[in-house]
């Protein structure tokens, strides 16, 4: 029976392999129909992981078409050394890892959005902030409504740099230990120690109070495995 099941996988991973085969080729045949396949796809978790890891969640939206634009103009040098996924990952972790350092670099040079930039008529002043407000919510805006997900997403917005990213592309989309090591550069030992701190790491942040809001006993029972290595 395991010897089927071995065979199993390896049909299956074949046939995967065949099916990205053919979709690389329409994408540099220029095929409008593969592309839009491939946004349709890929934009949301791209935009869930970039959110996740550039300092301003404004800047995700248009990273994540930056991202798409390097796959449009980078598809022919694409020879398949890592899964096409994999591929776009390291894409889109370039570029947060560019604007992080871009970020770095101009955040002196930043105008406070409480500036005053003039006065109405009746003498109250302007500020810069209350011209640039946008009302509507964004995609993640409406999707972190729920309290739940909201003190995840806070907490895990807490964990320090190389660990979250490791943990988002492990445990939020679903990355094997390997492709996780790949999209990284690192190897699969330190795809495994990030992990099993930044799962502590998580813990100990779900399990203290959300900064301006009461503790969500809906949470209480959450356990996360820091000795886990695989699935």
């Amino acid at each position: 029976m395991q010897a089927d099941l071995t065979m199993g996988n390896l049909a299956s991973a074949m046939a995967l392999q065949s099916e990205e085969t053919a979709l690389v080729e329409q994408l540099r045949a220029g095929s409008e129909d593969a592309f839009a396949w491939l946004i349709a796809r890929y934009h949301q978790p791209i935009y869930s992981l970039l959110a996740r890891t550039v300092r301003e969640q404004a800047d995700a939206a248009d990273l994540t078409q930056e991202v798409f634009v390097k796959v449009f103009r980078g598809i022919g040098g694409f020879h398949g050394q890592a899964s096409l996924r994999t591929w776009i990952y390291r894409i889109a972790l370039r570029e947060a890892s560019n604007q992080r350092r871009w970020w770095m670099r101009h955040r002196q040079q930043e105008v406070a959005i409480e500036q005053e930039i003039g006065t109405e008529d009746n003498g109250r002043p302007v500020l810069l902030g209350e011209t640039l407000a946008d009302p509507a919510d964004s995609p993640y805006d409406e999707a972190a409504r729920d309290e739940d997900r909201e003190r995840v997403e806070w907490a895990l917005s807490q964990v320090p740099e190389p660990y979250r990213t490791t943990l988002v592309l492990r445990d939020i989309d679903g990355f094997a230990y390997e492709e996780v090591a790949t999209v990284l550069g690192v190897n699969l030992g330190t795809v495994k120690s990030r992990l099993v701190r930044g799962r502590a790491c998580l813990k100990a942040l779900l399990s203290a109070p959300m900064p301006g809001s009461k503790p969500n006993k809906a949470l209480a029972g959450i356990e996360l495995s820091l000795g886990e290595e695989a699935r």
